[in-house]
C-alpha cells in the first residue's frame, strides 16, 4: 500500500486509473488496496486530490478495465488462449468452470465476480467468449456491483489517511464482510436455483 500511495501521490488520478485498468487485467495488484490508496491521498492531500473526483475516476477504471476483458473474449474467442500471458489468467480448467457456474446461474455470476478477486479477470473474459450477455448489460451488472464495492473502498482510505495502521485493520475486516456477504448470495441464490429445479419437475 505504502508504494501505491507515493506513486498516486507522484502522479495522481491518471495513476489509479492506469492501476484499475491494468488489475482488470488480472495483474496481481490488489484491487481493493488500490482503491483504498487512492482515498488515502485525497485524505492526505485534499488541496489537490477531490475523493469524489477521485470516486468517479475509480469507477471509470474499475469498469474499463472488466470491459477490457469482455472485449478481449468477444472479438478473439478462445483464440485468446494461445496468448502466454492469458493462459495464466484464463486457464482450461478456469474457462470450464466458470462455464459451468453460467450454465448454473446465468448473469448473476457476473455480480457476484466483483467480489471475487481471483476469479474476476476469467469470469469476464468468458461472458465475452461465450457471448452471453450484451455489452450494455454486462456493463450494467457490473456497475451494480462497482457502486457497492468502489465507494466503501474509496471512502475508507480518505477516513483512514491518517491512521494507516488502523486502516489496515479496517481493510482486513471489511474483506471478511464481503467474502461472508458473498457466500450468504451465493448461498441464497443455489437454494433458490435447487428450489425452482424441484417445482419444474
Amino acid at each position: 500500500m505504502e508504494f501505491l500511495i507515493s506513486f498516486f501521490t507522484d502522479y495522481g488520478y491518471w495513476a489509479v486509473l492506469f492501476v484499475l485498468i491494468i488489475c482488470g487485467f488480472g495483474v496481481p495488484i490488489p484491487e481493493d488496496i488500490t482503491l483504498v490508496s487512492g482515498g488515502v491521498i485525497a485524505g492526505l492531500y485534499p488541496e489537490s486530490v477531490n475523493s469524489h473526483i477521485m470516486l468517479l475516476v475509480s469507477m471509470f477504471g474499475v469498469l474499463a478495465g472488466d470491459s477490457c476483458m469482455y472485449w478481449l473474449g468477444r472479438i478473439y474467442g478462445t483464440k485468446i488462449l494461445r496468448f502466454r500471458p492469458m493462459r495464466k489468467i484464463v486457464t482450461l480448467k478456469r474457462l470450464k468452470m466458470v462455464r459451468e457456474k453460467f450454465a448454473q446461474y446465468g448473469n448473476r455470476v457476473l455480480f457476484i465476480a466483483r467480489f471475487l478477486p481471483g476469479l474476476r479477470a476469467p469470469i469476464y473474459m468468458v461472458s465475452g467468449i461465450t457471448r452471453r450477455v450484451s455489452y450494455t448489460r454486462f456493463v450494467f451488472i457490473d456497475f451494480c456491483a462497482a457502486i457497492i464495492s468502489v465507494p466503501i473502498w474509496v471512502y475508507l482510505g480518505e477516513f483512514g489517511a491518517r491512521n494507516l495502521d488502523w486502516l489496515h485493520e479496517q481493510i482486513q475486516k471489511g474483506q471478511m464482510v464481503i467474502y461472508i456477504l458473498v457466500a450468504a448470495i451465493a448461498l441464497f441464490l443455489l437454494w433458490k436455483w435447487k428450489k425452482s429445479k424441484k417445482q419444474k419437475n
